[in-house]
């Protein structure tokens, strides 16, 4: 059985720093939580973030085995993989687009599907296969092989970078569901607001059909 792994002081505090200076940073999964709250109420984009959460989670663990390599030794599956996702956030946009105004009453996320969205979150990370490569290329900066189990060292790290994210994802989405029952307040947002979610998702695929391997 692998010893859990040991990390210089030094160290885990640059990994952690770094870590949460790319959490911070928007992209992908930051607005995926940001619309959802927008759009649902505060207790989606909690829901939201904690789908993305698992969706890193398997990306982790996909690292540590070494699985995320075939992304990098094979372009047909990341091609595969890369309009399978954005296939999928253009639905949720054509979904957005079509659906009804939110009401009064669904603004704080009470009658919202969260297994739905929180699913939403896991598949549309999952479906990222730049999340992969990320991993992939950040996390062996601070693994030492002398330190023990290569692996184990990459769940560890990557737990910790994904637990801060999760609360970055978790307050972002909270604060994009405060600013849904603001906007509700005034006859112009349930005109808007369902084009500003699909919009935001459209914006998503887009960036995603067009990204590189590089």
């Amino acid at each position: 059985m692998a010893e859990f792994p040991v990390f210089e002081l030094h160290t885990l505090a640059l990994f952690m720093a770094a870590a949460l200076a790319l959490n911070v940073t928007p992209g992908p999964d930051m607005l995926f939580c940001f619309a959802s709250g927008v759009g649902r109420g505060p207790k989606a984009g909690i829901a939201a973030s904690l789908g993305v959460a698992v969706g890193a989670m398997v990306h982790t663990v996909a690292a540590a085995l070494g699985l995320a390599g075939l992304l990098l030794a094979s372009p047909a599956l990341f091609e595969i993989v890369r309009w399978a996702g954005a296939a999928y956030l253009a639905w949720l946009a054509w979904k957005s687009f079509r659906a009804p105004a939110l009401s009064a009453d669904m603004a704080g996320g009470v009658t919202a599907p969260l297994g739905r969205i929180f699913l939403r979150g896991v598949v549309t990370n999952i479906l990222n296969p730049k999340v992969a490569l990320f991993f992939l290329a950040f996390l062996p900066q601070f693994i030492d092989s002398a330190q023990g189990s290569v692996a184990l060292q990459a769940l560890v790290l990557g737990t910790l970078m994904n637990l801060s994210g999760t609360l970055v994802n978790a307050a972002v989405g909270m604060s994009g569901g405060g600013l849904g029952r603001l906007l509700l307040r005034h006859p112009v947002a349930a005109r808007v607001q369902n084009w500003v979610v699909g919009t935001i998702f459209l914006g998503l695929a887009a960036r995603l059909a067009v990204l590189s391997r590089n």
